[in-house]
């Protein structure tokens, strides 16, 4: 079956296909919300004949490829997305499929958005990984945290399938982890395999997790050790003494570029949330709950609604970096049932649904709707259908 009637099937199966719904946000669930905005995904993003996606929307025809390894891949149109961005639409699927444990979720992973992830497969340099563009492209960079991200997912879908195949790539993914590490600054993964300049936040924190996650796929202790030691290593080198926070990177000179995102933080948090699970120390307790703390004094702001209604926002910045903060916000929700930075996820996102969408059922960056965006990145429209799916999970 052709690429484009398989989705068209899909489509069809999981009733997604359709224009932006006119429902206001009280009469819609959120697990229907991240169907319908997977469905616009779908929708606005797909190439004919192919199971890649375009990077954003509308498309560019003269959009050029950019940050890669390859001098001959300067100028070149790119058609298709990045690694990144197509790695969100693995997150929000498994989403979805942990929400629902539907398996037509199953097989749209396994016919649509894995065989288009293997197009970024790089077997020509070893240890085998994936790059940052497609394959048939001249050689590009491979990232740490990119394939950190996929190996979680992999991780996940198996714990929820049991399927070997996935848990076999997600061990394959941490072999390329491992070999990012070195002994420079005490320890610590790089960011990129071509750039061994800085250590960052991105590709430790989550390496954390994606460890103690295959240590509980696994029961294999070395796993347990190495998610420890990238714990520790991380909160002594990248977080910030004065607010539980985490800086962004740290460069080989000792360095610290202090920017903070919510994917970094929230990481750790789920990190240490992690730690408690495994070993029911509440030092990592504690620790989860002040990055979360913060986090949520940081990362949102108080808003008012043109009807009076006064509520905490999630900021505008990067959406994908917002849902993956959820992923720490949720996996303390489990352990200690504070709802209050769950009902704040909600609040927003019940906002965004009638303020920051447009008539194709995309959405911008600011989720009060007071600022548009002229293009809609994919991995925008991935992170939201994956925050509505982990929300829908737990209500």
């Amino acid at each position: 079956m052709k690429a484009s009637h398989f989705l068209l099937a899909i489509a069809c199966t999981i009733s997604l296909v359709g224009c932006a719904s006119t429902k206001q946000t009280d009469s819609v669930s959120n697990l229907e919300k991240a169907q319908e905005t997977l469905g616009s995904l779908y929708q606005n993003y797909s190439i004919k004949d192919s199971h890649l996606l375009h990077e954003n929307y509308p498309f560019d025809e003269q959009y050029e490829v950019t940050y890669l390894a390859s001098i001959e891949q300067t100028n070149i149109p790119n058609q298709f997305s990045y690694l990144w961005p197509y790695s969100g639409t693995f997150s929000a699927v498994n989403a979805l499929f942990e929400a629902t444990h539907d398996k037509k979720y199953l097989r749209l992973l396994d016919k649509r958005v894995l065989p288009g992830l293997e197009e970024y497969f790089d077997t020509q340099r070893t240890p085998n990984a994936y790059s940052s563009y497609i394959q048939t492209a001249p050689a590009s960079d491979r990232f740490y945290d990119d394939n950190v991200w996929l190996g979680i997912d992999f991780t996940d879908i198996y714990q929820i399938t049991g399927e070997q195949k996935y848990l076999d790539k997600a061990q394959l993914i941490w072999k390329f982890i491992e070999s990012g590490t070195d002994n420079l600054l005490g320890g610590g993964i790089y960011w990129c395999e071509q750039k061994k300049e800085s250590k960052n936040t991105c590709s430790n924190a989550p390496g954390s997790v994606l460890a103690f996650k295959l240590f509980k796929a696994t029961n294999d202790s070395v796993y347990f050790k190495q998610g420890k030691d990238l714990y520790e290593w991380t909160q002594k080198n990248l977080q910030d003494s004065t607010d539980y926070l985490y800086f962004d990177n740290i460069r080989l000179d000792g360095k610290i570029g202090k920017a903070k995102f919510a994917y970094n933080s929230g990481q750790m948090m789920q990190s240490a949330a992690l730690l408690y699970q495994l070993t029911q120390n509440p030092i990592y307790l504690k620790e989860a709950q002040n990055v979360a703390k913060e986090c949520y004094n940081y990362f949102f702001t108080d808003f008012t609604t043109t009807t009076g209604e006064n509520f905490k926002i999630l900021k505008q910045g990067d959406i994908w970096f917002t849902a993956v903060m959820l992923r720490g916000f949720i996996e303390l929700y489990h352990i200690d049932k504070n709802k209050t930075y769950i009902n704040a996820f909600n609040k927003s996102l019940n906002h965004a649904w009638n303020n920051a969408r447009d008539n194709k059922g995309l959405f911008n960056t600011d989720l009060s709707g007071k600022n548009k965006d002229n293009k809609k990145w994919l991995l925008t429209q991935a992170a939201i259908v994956e925050m509505y799916a982990r929300l829908a999970a737990i209500q």
